[in-house]
């Protein structure tokens, strides 16, 4: 056995008994729902909520229990991020820059040990993301770049969406290097004068997940902080999307719970209902019953997804590339056949609970619009019909589905 294969985990995280991780963890998600509202209707951001979950070790439950995380499974993770979305959908969002990291520091640790990193995670740094660029940059092209000044190497350039970096310690920024012209991933500490972030983010929902601008003014990088994008794990697309998708689940469930609880304490009813309480009335249990249904197939069907990108993860470290390109596109497709479906199902869920109340159902004051506003916010970050077209590529020609893909200006202005 050589030194480096030394540094690997005997045992890669393959999960662990989930009832007692979540245990670890629900009394604090109960804490986060008990402010939730009050935070979305005052744009309040949760650094003290995310600081709660830093403190618990939330950060580090993919982490293998070998170097002191959870060992968490890929299900078991997005079946805690739903429980969290549940309580407040724009946490699992703001985490989820980290959460990809952690993944693709994982994947690393096949070649490579990454115990300096597992160490932070375990001791609570998050990551947060920087990726994408907005205004005149062209398609396939990244305008911020990695240089060299002096003895160090220093970030400049401006990004977009940089979701929950402004919680972060570290961003995961994608960069291309003056010298060669490679893609990287530079990995800044946001601890520095040439970091600077902006709340904002000004769409209608998933309000409080710090999303908005990062400038990057001669930002220093640690030169083992400079990642060759081609390196970078190959199920991220469909990683990225499972977070999405537990986001949407953990909205659903939020909503059938803020429904019922409405349903539950009304008294006045219509004269055209089937009973005297509201709660009795069978057309609007039929309501409730529907929505609870689709919320259960959507996670379900998000669960699944996240075992393959769990089969994908493991096959990184069994030696056989063909089985392993062979799960990498289970992965991708997977997740975008989940995204679809998902999508569809809490968007209706969400929207037609308003069915079992009246009109004082869309008062500001209750926000129940929020978990469609959140709903159709998260579904909306990947194109469906994009989606829907790589898939039935697929199916019909066996075309591979693309692992990468990037967003700016095309060929004509506009």
């Amino acid at each position: 056995m050589t030194a480096q294969q030394q540094h690997l985990p005997p045992v890669l995280s393959t999960g662990t008994d989930y009832q007692a991780l979540a245990e670890r963890f629900r009394p604090i998600f109960a804490r986060i729902q008990s402010g939730a509202l009050e935070r979305e209707q005052t744009r309040s951001l949760p650094f003290e909520q995310v600081k709660w979950l830093k403190e618990a070790g939330f950060g580090a439950v993919r982490v293998p229990v070998e170097f002191g995380g959870a060992g968490a499974s890929l299900p078991q993770l997005l079946q805690l991020l739903i429980e969290l979305a549940e309580a407040d959908s724009n946490l699992p969002q703001a985490l989820r820059g980290h959460f990809a990291f952690v993944e693709d520091r994982l994947n690393a640790h096949a070649s490579s040990p990454q115990d300096t990193w597992f160490k932070r995670f375990v001791e609570g740094d998050l990551v947060g993301n920087a990726w994408t660029e907005i205004g005149a940059v062209k398609i396939g092209e990244v305008g911020t770049r990695v240089s060299r000044q002096g003895d160090q190497w220093v970030v400049n350039g401006t990004k977009y969406y940089s979701t929950g970096s402004i919680f972060a310690d570290w961003i995961d920024l994608y960069a291309q290097r003056d010298d060669n012209g490679s893609d990287v991933i530079a990995v800044v500490n946001v601890h520095q004068p040439g970091v600077k972030q902006s709340d904002d983010w000004d769409g209608f929902g998933q309000r409080t997940t710090g999303s908005g601008t990062s400038v990057f003014e001669n930002a220093v990088v640690e030169a083992e902080n400079l990642i060759d994008f081609a390196t970078r794990f190959k199920y991220q697309t469909a990683f990225y999307q499972l977070v999405l998708l537990a986001v949407l689940a953990g909205s659903g469930r939020a909503a059938v719970r803020d429904i019922t609880e409405q349903v539950n304490k009304r008294t006045r009813i219509f004269s055209t209902g089937n009973a005297s309480q509201v709660s009795q009335d069978v057309q609007v249990q039929q309501v409730v019953g529907k929505a609870s249904a689709q919320v259960y197939a959507a996670e379900a069907t998000a669960l699944r997804a996240a075992g393959a990108s769990q089969r994908a993860y493991e096959s990184r470290f069994g030696n056989n590339s063909e089985a392993e390109h062979t799960a990498n596109i289970a992965a991708e497709l997977e997740s975008a056949q989940a995204q679809v479906v998902i999508s569809d199902l809490v968007l209706r869920a969400t929207s037609d609970l308003f069915n079992a109340l009246g009109a004082s159902a869309t008062s500001t004051g209750k926000a129940l619009d929020r978990h469609w506003r959140n709903t159709r916010t998260a579904a909306s970050h990947n194109p469906l019909i994009y989606k829907e077209r790589i898939i039935g590529d697929w199916e019909i020609n066996g075309t591979e589905p693309p692992y990468v893909w990037q967003i700016g200006r095309g060929s004509k202005q506009g």
